[in-house]
């Protein structure tokens, strides 16, 4: 005889073998990952909310089926008496012979009359719903011990926190109240160490006025034995001044002119004038230029066009103005000296703008006026003794400036010095 499928069954039987799989499910071990949730719910939940999914498994895998079928057997020993609680029994359980048993069963259930069966449905519905109903009562319990057992251990809770709290507070006033009296005797006794400083104090400051009054009749005294010191010794001087004036009348001393050394500087001079030309006629190198415009206190004066058109005379005026400025920019930086450069303007009354580089100030001439005049000017204006080095090829203008204790440096020494 052929396998009867679950699809075979009539519905009863059917809605049988889902309600007892569905009690057997939280023993059922290695539950298809559809039914493991549904193994949770109450029995009548699992039957009613898990019936497509236990007969999907069911149908598809034997192996849950067997498993189904010995917790089954387990639960119903014997062979119950009603057809269709046998069919659904047996189909799970497969004993030997289950075939004929099933169908048989089948077939009794097929010629019950209808008012039977539909009683058997209500039943069943009836039993679902007390079960329901059932589960329902057990979970409000469970929930209401649940909540009973929260609010005991939330009393609890509070009654200890109240008991701590109490203690904290007793603990609090017996620290406040040591504290008022430690802070009432602190500030008894902070009263008498203040009564006892004020009283050091007013005797400090009468201390204070005696040796400021000491102090100020001292400087009194002083300044009057200063005064009268003074006095004296002016007298003193001005009686032998006018002494001396007497002595020097009635000797008739000449008045004294000039000092011991003035003949040998004249001398010195002298020898430094003759030699001027011989040395105006030795240039310095590059090198001894450089270290002079690196001494404290040097000038630098620079012929602008006689130095630009001796060096590039190919060029432009403002292409000689601009490659003199530039070039002279990196020398003063590294120099440092005070350096001004003087353009001849004077048969012009317009002026060039020109980029001025830090450290180099550029004139131009007033009109009417050469450059020589206002290079003289500028050599005039410097104290004696200060270097001044004046830049040019002019010998008129070099001669003038030497006469005036300059130094002269030729254009082509300059421009050794540019191109490094």
């Amino acid at each position: 005889m052929a396998d009867t499928t679950f699809a075979d069954l009539p519905d009863a039987v059917r809605t049988r073998v889902v309600a007892l799989t569905a009690d057997a499910l939280p023993d059922v071990v290695r539950l298809p990952p559809a039914l493991r949730r549904v193994a949770d719910f109450a029995p009548a939940r699992r039957a009613r909310l898990g019936a497509t999914a236990i007969g999907q498994a069911l149908v598809q895998d034997d192996d849950f089926r067997d498993r189904v079928g010995t917790q089954v057997a387990a639960r119903v020993p014997a062979v119950p008496e009603d057809a269709g609680e046998r069919a659904a029994v047996t189909w799970l359980t497969r004993p030997e012979g289950w075939h004929d048993v099933v169908v048989e069963a089948v077939r009794e259930l097929r010629e019950r009359p209808a008012a039977v069966e539909q009683e058997s449905g209500e039943l069943d519905r009836l039993r679902r719903k007390v079960a329901d109903v059932e589960q329902a009562a057990r979970d409000q319990r469970a929930l209401h011990r649940a909540q009973v057992d929260e609010l005991k251990g939330e009393n609890t809770t509070l009654r200890r926190k109240l008991g701590e709290a109490r203690a904290t507070e007793r603990a609090t006033r017996a620290e406040l109240a040591d504290a008022v009296r430690d802070d009432v005797a602190a500030l008894a006794e902070a009263g008498e160490r203040i009564a006892a400083q004020d009283k050091e104090l007013r005797r400090l400051r009468a201390q204070v006025a005696q040796h400021d009054a000491d102090a100020a009749a001292s400087r009194r005294s002083v300044r009057v034995d200063r005064e009268e010191a003074t006095v004296r010794a002016r007298l003193l001087l001005t009686t032998v001044i006018e002494a001396a004036a007497g002595l020097q009348r009635e000797l008739g001393l000449p008045s004294t002119t000039g000092a011991p050394g003035d003949r040998v500087e004249a001398e010195v001079e002298a020898a430094a004038a003759a030699a001027a030309p011989s040395a105006r006629s030795a240039a310095p190198s590059p090198a001894v230029l450089e270290q002079q415009l690196a001494m404290p206190g040097a000038r630098l004066v620079v012929d602008g066009y006689n130095v630009t058109k001796a060096v590039w005379p190919a060029s432009s005026l403002e292409a000689q103005r601009i490659r003199l400025l530039n070039g002279l920019a990196p020398l003063v930086a590294r120099s440092g000296v005070e350096t001004t450069v003087v353009f001849d303007a004077a048969s012009s009354s317009q002026r060039p703008v020109v980029a001025t580089p830090r450290g180099v100030k550029v004139l131009f001439s007033p009109q009417g006026v050469i450059a020589d005049d206002v290079i003289r000017d500028l050599v005039d204006a410097e104290p004696t003794g200060r270097l001044v080095l004046v830049v040019t090829d002019d010998r008129e203008l070099a001669t003038s400036v030497e006469r005036r204790g300059a130094r002269t440096v030729p254009a082509r020494t300059l421009e050794s010095l540019l191109q490094t």
